[in-house]
């Protein structure tokens, strides 16, 4: 008689691994394996954060993410640039159905978090203080943390071992410093919620203005952007010392007194935003997303978008290479998410970069800018751009016409003199 050895009860593999950050692109990531039947674990150290952000969301956002209406405080089909010399520049969006969306990151971020546990996500309330690293392929990396559920503010120390980690912690990434994967310049965004009366606040129901110039930031722009029950007040800089950063704040609340008048102060807020993407976003198992890889964009500063973005475009590559968690991948089979990533987005980040370095050196070139964005043309290549996140190019004739205009309100300003 033939005889036949059995494995009673042996399983393959269930991958295993940890996000840790619950913004936007952690939560997308999360979201993302736990919907493959992929054990997942998203840890956060607040449940509570609100990251200082203007909070606006380009249209495609809502319905790719599958957004909610009430996660929209605002709808803003209105926007005002104001140049260093006050001039204004209205730029109405022409379609009904149209808008740039307004969120509080506090709703935004916990919607998101709730949504990947609820699919599976093993949310973890804790702060992340170490990580071992294996010195192979496929043993598991061990993630050292206080667990906040337990023992209070202090917490308890715990462990838990993972095949792959995910870093969505923000520009302070103690991922990316764990796995060595280099610095970068980074800016810092400052702002105020500020409450205003009902005929202010009133004047914001689907209004939101930029404002630029070196007393509101010398390298960047400054924003009134419309929320639930007030508007957020910030400015953008890379003068990262508090003293600077006051000074550019004064600033925008000088431009807009009238607009502000009333008002109450109801929170402050600061965080740094990376310049650029960081040296090295995969090492080994370990992949950063978001803010922690650097993918805020220059001249605009979003990284909501993107940070969602990348956070479910890596956690679809770790699907796919892992067999929906089958196998372990290897560091080359996870940089297939950078390769992904970098051709589908790497020259809007590149075009951004270079409008940055032309348009926000100096208050001359900022008023060449403000000018350009009155044409209706600029207006609707930017705005298809940013609200669908495709960059249509214009026909032939229309493209000469921008590029003849851009040339002029440079020459005008006198921005193009040494």
């Amino acid at each position: 008689m033939l005889s036949v050895n059995v494995k009673i009860g042996r399983k393959p593999l269930t991958l295993r691994v940890a996000v840790v950050g619950s913004g936007p692109a952690g939560s997308s990531a999360a979201e993302t394996l736990a919907k493959a039947g992929i054990e997942t674990y998203l840890i956060e150290r607040k449940l509570d954060n609100a990251k200082p952000c203007g909070g606006a969301i380009p249209l495609c956002m809502v319905s790719e993410f599958d957004l909610p209406p009430e996660i929209i405080d605002r709808r803003v089909r209105k926007m005002k640039m104001i140049s260093p010399s006050n001039r204004e520049v209205d730029i109405n969006l022409v379609n009904e159905e149209e808008y740039i969306g307004m969120c509080r990151r506090e709703v935004l971020d916990g919607f998101l978090r709730n949504r990947a546990a609820k699919l599976g996500a093993t949310l973890i309330n804790a702060t992340v203080h170490k990580l071992d690293i294996p010195t192979n392929n496929t043993d598991p990396y061990t993630i050292h943390y206080v667990d906040h559920n337990e023992g209070g503010a202090q917490g308890i120390a715990k462990t838990l071992k993972v095949d792959l980690v995910i870093g969505a912690d923000g520009a302070n990434s103690r991922i990316a410093k764990e796995m060595d994967a280099g610095d970068y310049n980074y800016a810092i965004a400052f702002q105020e919620r500020i409450r205003l009366p009902a005929d202010k606040m009133a004047y914001y129901n689907d209004m939101a203005e930029m404002y630029v110039g070196n007393d509101v930031s010398t390298d960047f722009y400054a924003w009134i952007f419309p929320k639930y029950d007030h508007v957020a007040v910030g400015t953008g800089t890379m003068q990262v010392n508090k003293a600077s950063i006051k000074q550019l704040q004064a600033g925008i609340r000088a431009r807009a007194t009238e607009k502000l008048a009333g008002g109450q102060i109801i929170k402050v807020e600061a965080h740094p935003i990376p310049e650029h993407p960081r040296p090295r976003r995969v090492v080994g198992r370990i992949a950063l997303v978001g803010d922690a890889a650097g993918y805020v964009t220059k001249s605009s500063g979003e990284g909501i978008y993107f940070a969602a973005k990348s956070g479910r475009m890596c956690a679809e590559t770790i699907v796919e290479v892992s067999n929906s968690g089958a196998r372990i991948p290897t560091e080359k089979e996870l940089k297939l998410y950078l390769k992904r990533w970098d051709k589908k987005y790497g020259l809007t980040y590149k075009v951004l970069d270079i409008l940055q370095t032309v348009f926000y050196r100096s208050d001359a070139t900022r008023e060449a800018f403000v000018e350009m964005c009155d044409d209706m043309d600029v207006q609707r290549l930017t705005f298809d751009s940013y609200l669908y996140k495709t960059v249509v190019p214009a026909n032939p004739i229309t493209q000469l016409k921008i590029t003849a205009k851009t040339i002029a309100s440079l020459l005008r300003g006198n921005a193009l003199a040494p």
